[in-house]
């Protein structure tokens, strides 16, 4: 099982299906192309967000997926996603207000992250309306508010200006973010993740401090599968410095677990495997945030060149078949695996889902020993 997860070369991505037919000029590439004149529209009640036609190899990929493989993307209200996702064109305001139960339609989707957490904490109203938008077994991805994952208060242009009281608190951890996401969510609780923000250089140089602190945060928190059993409690970090044995034991003895976080600050995915192999078995934990042809600070780079998120700009082959590779042990091993994508990763995160989906696919089964 380690040597699927963690070693030997990653299997060769699936092959892509024959090229579709060039889009006829003015056409946005990879939207479905408009139904013959024969054909009816489909009907539906003005105003309402409808899903797109999905092809029937879209579908048997989705039918394929493990089903504890949960794939998804960063958020949903993006118009740029016109054939892909959506019929029509729904603009960001309605995509934000009915998009979700649309989004939970497509084949593949079966996650999504839920970003806008960390900006200000999510009432348990607005985490029940989420629940209700979707299937039973669809699952979220939650960031925890920066109120308690940043050690610095930052101005509006990000830079820090004092150092965050809250940081790491064990209270505010629970009162504004895993109650409310538990008691919202419910079951449909998959991965509640505290995205640690770079850590100011005094605070590296005494990671035992904020290791210990980590623990303490973590320890205090209610037992997230006592009440949403395929849920668990991830860290992801924007430092390489926590990459440790010191790290992956405090996560350890937390029963917390280590979320892959595919960013041009970190490491290679590779780099990063060694902490999934001190945690095995548990669960997979991936968020695929950014391209690192746009380096560790890209993200205005990246809206710059991928909005509106139509197609693919950078695919990163590689990434996807070691991925892929992990989420095939992983789910093998009978552990679930959330995989949340941005746009930001290649460009056009629903493609980027079905290339990772295709790669999966493509994964071969080892004999038994």
């Amino acid at each position: 099982m380690q040597d699927d997860l963690f070693g030997g070369a990653p299997a060769p991505i699936a092959p892509l299906a024959p090229a579709a037919p060039a889009a006829p000029a003015g056409q946005t590439p990879g939207a479905q192309a408009a139904a013959p004149p024969e054909h009816a529209p489909r009907r539906r009640a003005a105003g309402a967000v409808a899903p797109a036609e999905f092809d029937e190899t879209l579908k048997a990929l989705g039918a394929a997926l493990p089903q504890l493989a949960h794939l998804g993307t960063s958020s949903w209200s993006y118009p740029g996603w016109q054939g892909l996702v959506w019929d029509g064109s729904p603009s960001a305001q309605q995509l934000s207000r009915q998009g979700l139960a649309v989004y939970s339609q497509h084949p593949l989707f079966r996650t999504v992250s839920i970003d806008r957490g960390f900006y200000r904490p999510l009432t348990v109203s607005e985490y029940e309306r989420y629940a209700s938008q979707v299937p039973d077994d669809f699952r979220f991805v939650v960031k925890a508010p920066s109120l308690v994952t940043d050690a610095l208060v930052r101005s509006e242009d990000g830079r820090g200006r004092q150092a965050n009281a809250a940081f790491l608190s064990p209270k505010l951890a629970c009162s504004e973010f895993v109650e409310p996401a538990l008691q919202g969510l419910g079951h449909k609780t998959g991965a509640l993740v505290f995205q640690l923000s770079p850590l100011p250089l005094a605070q590296l140089d005494r990671m035992h401090e904020v290791l210990d602190r980590l623990h303490a945060m973590l320890a205090a928190q209610p037992r997230v599968s006592d009440r949403a059993p395929a849920g668990v409690v991830a860290v992801e970090v924007r430092d390489p410095e926590w990459l440790t044995p010191d790290f992956a034991a405090v996560l350890r003895d937390t029963g917390a677990t280590y979320c892959l976080g595919l960013h041009a600050k970190m490491p290679p995915l590779a780099d990063q495997l060694p902490m999934l192999r001190a945690l095995w078995p548990g669960p997979l934990v991936c968020r695929w945030n950014l391209n690192p042809v746009h380096g560790p600070h890209g993200y205005e780079d990246a809206e710059r060149i991928y909005a509106p998120y139509d197609r693919l700009h950078h695919p990163d082959l590689p990434t996807r078949a070691e991925l892929a590779r992990v989420m095939a042990a992983v789910t093998r091993g009978g552990q679930n695996a959330y995989v949340a994508i941005s746009n930001h990763a290649e460009g056009c995160a629903p493609l980027t889902v079905r290339g990772l989906a295709e790669a999966l696919a493509a994964v071969p089964v080892k004999a038994s020993a």
